[in-house]
C-alpha cells in the first residue's frame, strides 16, 4: 500500500496539482489597520476524524467562518480501514494545519507530509502530544488472537523477489522445540503469554505445536542437506533450487516467500523449502522457519506448523533476547486518545496554542474559547467520576472491540472484550464466545456492550451463551465514524460523551 501512495503522490505533482499559486498563506500576510482581527486568507485546517474537527470548532468559536475546517474520515469509513483519495492528499498537502492520530493507522501520513506544498504547514500529532501519556495495546485474557505476534512484516512487492541458493542458508542450525520442551525457552512463553493475554500454559502448546518438528537439527554444506531426527539418526541428499513460492494474506498480498529445494534421493525428504522473511540474496541469514515431506510443494504451503531454526551455537539467553526483544513484536499503542476527557482537555490546549501561532492576532480569544470548552470537558470528566464511583459494577463486558482504555483507565474500570481496539477481526472464535459469556455469568453483569459500527452478532451470541440470556446489549460510540452528514445534523464530540455517559451508567448498575 505505502508503494501505491508513493506512486499516487508523484503523479499528483507530476499533473502539476500541487502548483504554487502565489498566495500568502495568513501568517505571512500583514494584518489590516482598518481591521487588525481579520486575516487577508483563511486558516486551512484539516483533521483526520470527528474528534478534533469538533474541538477545533470549539476554538475557533465565533471565528470557525474565517477558516477552512474540514475533516478527512467523514463518510462513515473507520479510522483503521482509511485510506486517503488524490483529492484528500492535495488538501493536507496545501492546508496550514493539519491534525491527525499519528498511530498504524495514519502511516500514510508520512509520504503525504515529505511532499507537502506548504512548507510552513504545521502537523500535530496526538499521540506525540500526549508524550507518556500515550497507553500501548493491551491485550486482555480471553481476548481472540488478530495477528501472529512472531513476525509482523511490510508486503512484498512480486518484482522485489529475486532467486536464492542453498548455499546462503549454510551451517549448522538447531530446532527451538526440544529448548520449548525442556524449559529453556519458559521466558518467552511467559512473555507471549503476557502479550496475549493468556496463561503460560496456553502459551507453551500454542508454541509447541507451532514449532514441533521432527528434525532437531539440520547442517547444509554446499547442495546438501543433513536432517538429524529426533532419535539421533539422520537423513542426507543433494539438494537443487526449484524456485520459489510467495505466501499470501486473505487480500492476496505477498508476505513471505518460500524458496524450495528438491531431490530424487529417496532417503531424504523429497522436497524442502526455506523462509528467513527475507525475498532475495542475502550475506547472513540469523535464524529459519523449514518446512519438508515427500508429497508436494503444495502441500507444504498449507502446513500449519512452523518449524524454528537457529545457529546451533547459539545460547538460550541469546535466542531469548531475540524473541522478546528483537523486531518480532514492536510495540503497538493504543490509538484512541480521544476517548478520555482527560485527554481532550490536554489536547484541546495543545491545538489552541498552535492555531494561535498561525493567527496571533486572535489568540486572546482562542484562548478564552478554549478554556471555556476545557472547563465543560472537566465538569463531564467529574460526573464520570462521580458515576462510576457510585456504580457497584467496575467492569465492563464488550463483545466487540475495545477502544475505550483510556476512558476505563481514567476511571478504575476494568473490562474484558473480544478484540484489542485496533483489530481488523470481525469473527470471534468459540472458545472467545464461551469465555466472555462464563464471565457475564462469573461478575453477574447485566449488559453486553459493542461499539457504534457492530450489528449486533457477537454480543448477541454472548448473551445466548450465558445462563440466563436476560443482558441488555448496549452500545458506545467510539467516535471512530462520524460522518459529515452527522456533523450537519448537530453531531458534537461533548454531547457523543454525554450519551456515553448515559449508557456507562446502565451498563454499571447490578
Amino acid at each position: 500500500m505505502k508503494k501505491t501512495l508513493c506512486i499516487l503522490f508523484a503523479l499528483i505533482l507530476a499533473l502539476g496539482i500541487f502548483a504554487a499559486c502565489g498566495n500568502k498563506k495568513p501568517q505571512d500576510q500583514e494584518p489590516s489597520a482598518s481591521a487588525p482581527q481579520e486575516s487577508a486568507e483563511k486558516l486551512r485546517i484539516v483533521t483526520t476524524i470527528f474528534p478534533m474537527y469538533d474541538w477545533i470548532r470549539q476554538i475557533l468559536g465565533d471565528r470557525a467562518d474565517q477558516a477552512e475546517l474540514s475533516m478527512l474520515i467523514n463518510s462513515g469509513v473507520d479510522l483503521h480501514s482509511f485510506q486517503p483519495s488524490a483529492e484528500d492528499i492535495l488538501k493536507v498537502s496545501e492546508c496550514d494545519l493539519f491534525v491527525y492520530v499519528g498511530g498504524e493507522s495514519d502511516e500514510w501520513v508520512e509520504d503525504i507530509l515529505e511532499t507537502a506544498q506548504n512548507k510552513k504547514m504545521v502537523a500535530v500529532n496526538l499521540l506525540e502530544a500526549l508524550g507518556e501519556g500515550v497507553k500501548t495495546e493491551e491485550v486482555k485474557e480471553g481476548m481472540e488472537a488478530d495477528h501472529d505476534h512472531e513476525h509482523e512484516h511490510e508486503e512484498i512487492e512480486a518484482e522485489e523477489i529475486k532467486d536464492r541458493t542453498l548455499e546462503e542458508f549454510a551451517g549448522e542450525w538447531k530446532s527451538l522445540y526440544p529448548m520449548l520442551q525442556n524449559g529453556e525457552l519458559d521466558a518467552y512463553a511467559e512473555h507471549e503469554a503476557e502479550e496475549d493475554g493468556s496463561t503460560k500454559e496456553e502459551a507453551l502448546k500454542e508454541l509447541s505445536e507451532k514449532w514441533n518438528c521432527e528434525a532437531t537439527e539440520i547442517r547444509i554444506d554446499g547442495n546438501h542437506i543433513t536432517f538429524v531426527l529426533a532419535d539421533k539418526t539422520t537423513k542426507t541428499a543433494a539438494y537443487t533450487y526449484a524456485g520459489y513460492s510467495a505466501v499470501k494474506d486473505e487480500d492476496g498480498d505477498i508476505t513471505g516467500v518460500r524458496y524450495q529445494f528438491e531431490t530424487k534421493d529417496e532417503n531424504a525428504p523429497k522436497y524442502v523449502q526455506f523462509n528467513d522473511h527475507g525475498h532475495e540474496p542475502t550475506a547472513e541469514v540469523e535464524h529459519f522457519h523449514v518446512y519438508f515431506g515427500d508429497e508436494s510443494f503444495e502441500t507444504l504451503l498449507d502446513s500449519e506448523s512452523n518449524p524454528f531454526f537457529v545457529p546451533a551455537a547459539s545460547t538460550a539467553d541469546e535466542i531469548l533476547e531475540e524473541l522478546t526483544e528483537g523486531h518480532h513484536h514492536e510495540e503497538e499503542y493504543d490509538e484512541h486518545v480521544w476517548l478520555s476527557l482527560k485527554n481532550a482537555s490536554v489536547l484541546c490546549n495543545t491545538l489552541c496554542d498552535e492555531i494561535s501561532g498561525l493567527d496571533p492576532n486572535n489568540k486572546a480569544a482562542y484562548e478564552a474559547n478554549t478554556s471555556a470548552y476545557v472547563a465543560k470537558l472537566d465538569a463531564l470528566d467529574a460526573q464520570y467520576q462521580a458515576a462510576v464511583d457510585a456504580a457497584k459494577v467496575k467492569t465492563l463486558l464488550f463483545g466487540d472491540r475495545f477502544p475505550f482504555r483510556y476512558l476505563a483507565d481514567d476511571y478504575g474500570l476494568d473490562y474484558y472484550a473480544a478484540f484489542v481496539g485496533c483489530s481488523a477481526a470481525s469473527e470471534a472464535s468459540f472458545e472467545t464466545i464461551a469465555f466472555l459469556a462464563e464471565k457475564v455469568d462469573e461478575l453477574g453483569l447485566k449488559a453486553i456492550m459493542q461499539i457504534e459500527s457492530a450489528d449486533g452478532s457477537i454480543a448477541n451470541t454472548i448473551r445466548e451463551t450465558t445462563k440466563t440470556k436476560d443482558q441488555k446489549v448496549l452500545t458506545m460510540n467510539s467516535l471512530q465514524s462520524t460522518t459529515s452528514t452527522d456533523v450537519a445534523e448537530g453531531a458534537t464530540y461533548l454531547a457523543a460523551m454525554e450519551e456515553n455517559l448515559t449508557v456507562l451508567q446502565d451498563a454499571l448498575q447490578r
